[in-house]
């Protein structure tokens, strides 16, 4: 078994939740896992490692979606098995305290509900 080795737990995301680019407003790519500190990225266009984007995404609750926004900085690229897409590690910076409590919340009750 695996043990998670992160400062945060990241949860698995259920369903499809695009990420836009807020600098081009192009959508590019799916959430794969996300915790408060940062995200792994499914993106179906090319990224610059080490580079610092400007993201957007609706959070699922049970209330229906709330739209966040993100500075991040791209830790690590690989390769994906389907053409054209990449695995994207992005670490969060400059949350606000209210977008950190909504990622915290969001976070805890999908945990909570995995028990």
């Amino acid at each position: 078994m695996s043990r998670e080795s992160r400062r945060a737990t990241r949860r698995p995301m259920s369903g499809t939740v695009l990420v836009t680019n807020t600098m081009t407003e192009e959508v590019i790519g799916r959430i794969g896992n996300l915790s408060v500190g940062g995200l792994l990225l499914i993106a179906s266009k090319p990224l610059v490692d080490d580079a610092l984007y400007q993201f957007r995404f609706a959070l699922p609750d049970n209330s229906g979606s709330q739209m966040i926004e993100v500075g991040a900085h791209v830790l690590w690229i690989d390769d994906a098995s389907a053409p054209g897409q990449s695995w994207v590690g992005l670490r969060f910076l400059g949350l606000s305290a209210e977008t950190t409590q909504r990622l915290r919340r969001w976070a805890e009750a999908t945990q909570a509900g995995a028990k």
